[in-house]
């Protein structure tokens, strides 16, 4: 079946056919959580899609129309009709995570006598302009021709270009580094929207269930007043901190970590949640396993492992051997730290140490990379087209984003030092320097600073894995 209404989605469908979006998200639609009705296309369609020339298949459209349908029934709204007006997000989803790497389209349904209609019935005109600005932009940049103004149209345009994406250059070389295969295609999850955009009391955030850079036990994320999803993960804004959230919502941040520890249980791992505030009601959108960082893998694995909400075996699977390489990397002589320039300092994404020259783009990224140099990716922020200079970068640097953004989730990912949010004009300040990149302290230092050997000993859960490792039970 290619359509997949998601309330009611056989519990014995994996994430290979859902992709992993849609997969969390029926996941927490039968644990009853607070999430919009949403319907999934099938990762068979993709390449159906791709085999087909790049063409929707008549059944399919068919589907589409069905699956609208049941949203239209699960809401009381109408794609399209001005006065009980639905809109919704068509989101990519692989089976494996790729944050970031693929495309998405929010409030589509949004027409002019729509936005007319949502001024009139939220009683804020530029709430709807705003919305409806969101929508052309991303519609536009996405698809790559103006948004129609039929709402069908519009639908019929952006799963083509979910699917499309599955090809886009950046998927393929961020499936390239990690070596995945480009025979899994992508599932496309539409979702009824949910508005954090919509008054003083809406917003949307990023919460971590434990942090995903430390390994610290304690819920960790992000909140923007008055935004929709793309602002956080995208990295162009400066978000707050979840206190922010508690001083704001108290009853609804207990709630959202209820019902993170709720999903961690579910999942046996430390879960990444997308969630929504409209008009002061939560609303959960996305939970997935969170990226991590080496240090955080290990403590992860061990934690849960101690909890008793995983054996052995599948801790010692959550650790790979990358992330145990990553952590016996150096790190900076104490005594160069001390007398050396500090010439940014940010929020640490990903720790490690790096250095290398400064790239401002992706094309002098991969050029200094290809004649055998180390370099050093700075940017205003990174969004999916940077992950070609991602990949050959031994540190990442950006003047925006916090430890949600594109930029921090991609670099955990990879394993690549990585600081965020050290203010505008740290491109101008640094470009064409070589420099030191300390992921664990947020710094950035002039020059390439001497490193010594690693000892480990600040992770003691190390000597637990490694003795696990070896057969033993410490």
């Amino acid at each position: 079946m290619s359509l997949i209404w998601l309330p009611q989605a056989d519990p014995g469908l994996s994430r290979d056919v859902l992709g992993g979006k849609a997969f969390g998200i029926a996941r927490m639609l039968r644990l009853g959580l607070p999430v919009p009705p949403a319907f999934a296309l099938t990762t068979d369609e993709c390449l159906r899609f791709h085999a087909a020339g790049r063409s929707l298949a008549a059944d399919l459209l068919d589907s589409l129309a069905a699956g609208i349908g049941q949203l239209e029934a699960a809401t009381g709204r109408v794609l399209g009709d001005p006065e009980r007006p639905l809109l919704v997000s068509v989101r990519s989803g692989a089976a494996r995570s790729m944050p970031g790497m693929m495309d998405t389209i929010l409030n589509l349904g949004m027409t002019a006598p729509v936005q007319a209609g949502l001024a009139e019935l939220s009683g804020d005109q530029g709430y709807a302009a705003d919305t409806a600005r969101r929508f052309t932009e991303q519609y536009a940049r996405v698809v790559g021709t103006p948004a129609p103004a039929d709402p069908i149209a519009q639908l019929h345009g952006a799963v083509a270009a979910v699917f499309d994406s599955w090809f886009g250059e950046r998927a393929v070389a961020y499936r390239k580094h990690h070596g995945l295969s480009e025979d899994a295609g992508t599932a496309v999850t539409v979702q009824a929207m949910v508005f954090g955009n919509l008054d003083d009391s809406s917003g949307t955030g990023v919460l971590f269930s434990r942090n995903p850079l430390t390994g610290d036990p304690a819920p960790y994320g992000e909140w923007l007043p008055r935004g929709q999803g793309e602002d956080v993960v995208s990295g162009r804004f400066d978000a707050l901190p979840l206190t922010a959230l508690a001083d704001q919502h108290p009853a609804l941040h207990d709630q959202l970590l209820s019902l993170a520890v709720t999903l961690e249980r579910e999942g046996r791992d430390v879960q990444d949640i997308e969630f929504t505030v409209e008009s002061g009601r939560l609303y959960l959108l996305q939970t997935r396993a969170a990226k991590r960082s080496p240090d955080a893998a290990v403590r992860f694995a061990v934690m849960l492992h101690d909890e008793g909400l995983i054996g052995v075996d599948e801790a010692l699977a959550m650790v790979s051997a990358e992330q145990l390489a990553a952590l016996a990397k150096p790190h900076i002589e104490p005594a160069a730290r001390l007398a050396a320039k500090r010439l940014a300092v940010g929020e640490p994404a990903c720790p490690g140490v790096g250095f290398g020259r400064v790239a401002i783009d992706c094309e002098s990224a991969e050029d200094l990379a290809d004649e055998g140099h180390a370099v050093v990716l700075v940017r205003p922020t990174t969004d999916p087209d940077d992950v070609s200079g991602m990949v050959v970068s031994a540190a990442i640097v950006t003047e925006i984003g916090g430890a949600t953004s594109h930029a921090a989730v991609v670099s955990r990912e990879l394993g690549t030092p990585c600081v965020v949010g050290c203010g505008p004009g740290t491109v101008d300040a640094l470009m064409g320097r070589q420099v030191t990149v300390d992921g664990t302290t947020g710094e950035v230092f002039d020059g390439l600073l001497p490193l010594v050997a690693a000892g480990g000993q600040d992770i003691p859960e190390l000597a637990r894995i490694a003795a696990w490792r070896a057969g033993g039970t410490a």
